[in-house]
């Protein structure tokens, strides 16, 4: 067995070295974000939401905290990039799509690796609901309703929730690892304006920023589905993105180019999940918009790379000078699938390998916090 260009590091667990996704319990998080929070907005370009007068709170908080430059979208009209934003596919064009998705998705990681959720959407008539558009609320845009991980599943559907239960989790502690917030078809700025828009997110996440909890664990995502039709630049035009959080960079606009799938990657490795569904498995995280997310393990020349006499196996370790960088925990995804986990001291793992070409992607957090993410192709005969 021979590998070339493998200059690859590996993650997180001693054992379980499995082609599968485990479903242990998950281990102890080093992530920079212990609560998520995602936002959608609707219809808007990037031009017509930054530095527009008509939403000084958003703006506000994107030029005090940090934005993305070069986000986009991935398709129009909606329906497909909600889809992106939770099963890392667009699975369908038609907003008025009424089937089932059995696709892997955000739900199915929530599940395998213990973590909590919520999709708070404003106007859902009640608790569990799975029907169909009903006042200002539209099902097209609370992609959850359409998993077969929560149609089957009753306890699933107690985490579709109408967006007033938000402010009761809020002010009691109990905000889920993630929570999707959809605003109604008039607060979203799909039919009312951008300044309506802005007054519900400054009434609606003034108090969340403001929360002692989500100040300390916190990383809120906002960010616009789609732009205007006419706007199709790398499939669904050019869109605002704003990141909020106690790790993220200080008023800083990000010079990346950046989708859906990335933001979706984003949200799989804080908190960390076993996986990421669908091409965010195969996308890097938004690292830059976070401080500190240039670990310089990155360089990956200091990783060790051993073969044993029994095949097939490769076992990878961090060098020596990671420890000087306060490299604590790493996991590693070996074609999508999480192959290893492992943090402490030694940072050294031992994973199966077949012949042929993979991908091996490796995170790290630091002892603060921060991650970062590298993948490169790996060739095993």
């Amino acid at each position: 067995m021979r590998l070339t260009n493998a200059l690859l590091p590996l993650l997180l667990a001693s054992a379980a070295l499995a082609q599968s996704e485990p479903t242990a319990s998950p281990q102890p998080e080093l992530s920079t974000a212990q609560h998520v929070v995602v936002v959608t907005l609707e219809n808007h370009s990037f031009s017509s939401v930054i530095n527009n007068s008509s939403m000084p709170y958003l703006n506000a908080i994107a030029h005090d905290y940090a934005y993305g430059s070069q986000y986009y979208a991935d398709t129009h009209p909606s329906i497909g990039n909600y889809f992106m934003l939770t099963t890392g596919q667009i699975i369908t064009n038609n907003d008025n799509f009424n089937g089932t998705v059995s696709a892997d998705n955000l739900v199915r990681h929530f599940s395998s690796t213990g973590k909590t959720w919520r999709s708070y959407a404003e106007g859902l008539p009640s608790v569990g609901y799975l029907g169909g558009d009903t006042g200002l609320y539209f099902r097209h845009h609370n992609p959850f309703t359409y998993f077969s991980d929560v149609r089957n599943s009753n306890p699933e559907r107690q985490n579709l929730v109408p967006f007033t239960e938000f402010a009761h989790d809020l002010a009691n502690g109990a905000l889920p690892n993630y929570s999707f917030i959809i605003p109604n078809r008039c607060n979203d700025a799909h039919d009312c304006s951008l300044s309506t828009a802005d007054h519900w997110l400054q009434a609606n996440l003034g108090p969340l920023l403001a929360n002692q909890q989500f100040q300390r664990t916190g990383l809120l995502l906002i960010v616009f589905d789609e732009s205007f039709d006419n706007d199709p630049a790398h499939g669904g035009g050019h869109v605002a993105l704003v990141a909020v959080g106690h790790a993220v960079k200080r008023a800083y606009a990000s010079p990346s180019f950046y989708r859906h799938e990335n933001l979706l990657s984003t949200v799989c490795a804080s908190p960390v999940l076993y996986g990421c569904p669908g091409a965010g498995s195969s996308a890097q995280p938004m690292s830059d918009l976070f401080t500190n997310a240039d670990l310089p393990f990155m360089d990956l020349s200091t990783w060790s790379v051993a073969y044993p006499q029994q095949g097939p196996q490769l076992t990878i370790g961090a060098g020596a000078s990671d420890a000087q960088h306060s490299i604590v925990s790493i996991i590693a995804y070996l074609d999508s699938q999480i192959v290893a986990r492992t943090s402490g001291s030694p940072l050294r793992a031992t994973i199966p390998i077949r012949a042929g070409s993979h991908n091996l992607t490796v995170r790290a957090w630091n002892a603060s916090g921060a991650y970062a993410s590298a993948t490169r192709t790996i060739s095993v005969r």
